[in-house]
């Protein structure tokens, strides 16, 4: 399958809910929540971009790094690149509603799994979503990883048993969620949380916790007091908070700060095997990719999801040869130029 005719049927099935830009930078649909876009000026989602391409590489080219090993083990699974799909959902309120909720999550999951990595699904404002989501993760032997909006405890602990019960292999909360707007326009009580709060839900699963959402130092040591396994360095795609920073810029001093004590994700403004490349570079253990597996999905299905991948596993080996990385392990911040 040819991605560039992924992209060319994506343009059409998402009824314009997504312009499938040449470079998903949000800027086209700045604003559009409900939709693909961005918070307000949409200046969150364009930083997550413009912060990763400030980070250059130092290219090496003498060494014995011939055949680089992308492959990782987190959570007790071995992944064949550093990436998970990110919990996406709401085909109704954000991808156009041409296809259901069932059939878009039906072809990430089984695409991710195709290629190797492994799916995120999610929660939103439409309770059936989860249900269904769930339901679907099931019939793939619950191979992912299910997140939760942050409702109160009690709504969220249902939510872990579920997830449980559908085979997950490890639960979440995307704590940013309490200023989600799609939630707030169905009235759904979503709020942030404290520590002791997240302790709570921490203790309520012997799965691995992890809390999406960290954009600070503070809140990724607060993240580590609370006991969770893995944070996501996050603004949620820049749909919640208007004029935050990039993720590539906030990435390297929470990695500093936390490093060792708890798995680092990060999520923002990755679209490529270079950009899976820097943020590792800059202390991530693995990243999350959002809006272009909606893109993958809805222009060529499962397929298009594992064309997608793929691609991103022959982008970041051939970087990985060129900056001299034999392994995942061996890539650290010598590989990002710095500027005297």
């Amino acid at each position: 399958m040819n991605y560039s005719d992924v992209r060319k049927e994506a343009r059409v099935n998402l009824n314009n809910s997504c312009k499938v830009c040449n470079v998903c930078n949000g800027i086209v649909c700045a604003g559009e929540v409900p939709g693909m876009g961005g918070k307000g000026t949409g200046n969150a989602f364009t930083e997550n971009i413009r912060a990763l391409e400030r980070y250059k590489l130092n290219m090496r080219v003498i060494h014995d790094a011939k055949d680089p090993d992308t492959a990782i083990e987190i959570f007790g699974k071995k992944l064949d690149i550093p990436v998970f799909a990110a919990p996406v959902s709401g085909t109704t309120l954000n991808m156009g509603g041409k296809y259901s909720e069932e059939e878009y999550i039906s072809w990430v999951i089984g695409g991710t799994l195709d290629a190797g990595i492994y799916p995120m699904v999610g929660d939103t404002a439409v309770d059936t979503f989860l249900t269904t989501n769930l339901k679907v993760l099931k019939e793939f032997n619950g191979e992912g990883i299910v997140f939760i909006k942050p409702w109160e405890n009690k709504n969220i602990i249902e939510k872990i048993k579920l997830a449980e019960e559908s085979g997950a292999f490890a639960v979440g909360v995307d704590i940013d969620a309490c200023g989600l707007i799609t939630l707030a326009l169905h009235g759904k009580p979503v709020m942030p949380k404290g520590v002791k709060e997240i302790k709570e839900l921490v203790n309520s699963t012997k799965l691995p916790f992890i809390l999406k959402g960290i954009m600070t130092v503070d809140e990724a040591l607060l993240a580590v007091e609370a006991g969770v396994d893995a944070i996501v360095v996050s603004n949620h795609g820049g749909r919640v908070l208007d004029e935050t920073p990039g993720v590539a810029d906030v990435l390297e001093d929470i990695a500093k700060a936390v490093k060792g004590k708890v798995k680092i994700l990060a999520d923002g403004g990755v679209r490529t095997g270079v950009d899976v490349l820097k943020f590792l570079a800059l202390g991530a253990d693995a990243v999350l990719i959002g809006r272009p597996f909606v893109t993958a999905s809805f222009g060529g299905k499962r397929d298009g999801v594992k064309t997608y991948v793929h691609g991103l596993k022959g982008e970041l080996k051939s970087a990985m040869v060129l900056t001299g990385c034999k392994d995942v392990d061996s890539i650290d911040k010598r590989i990002i130029f710095q500027r005297k």
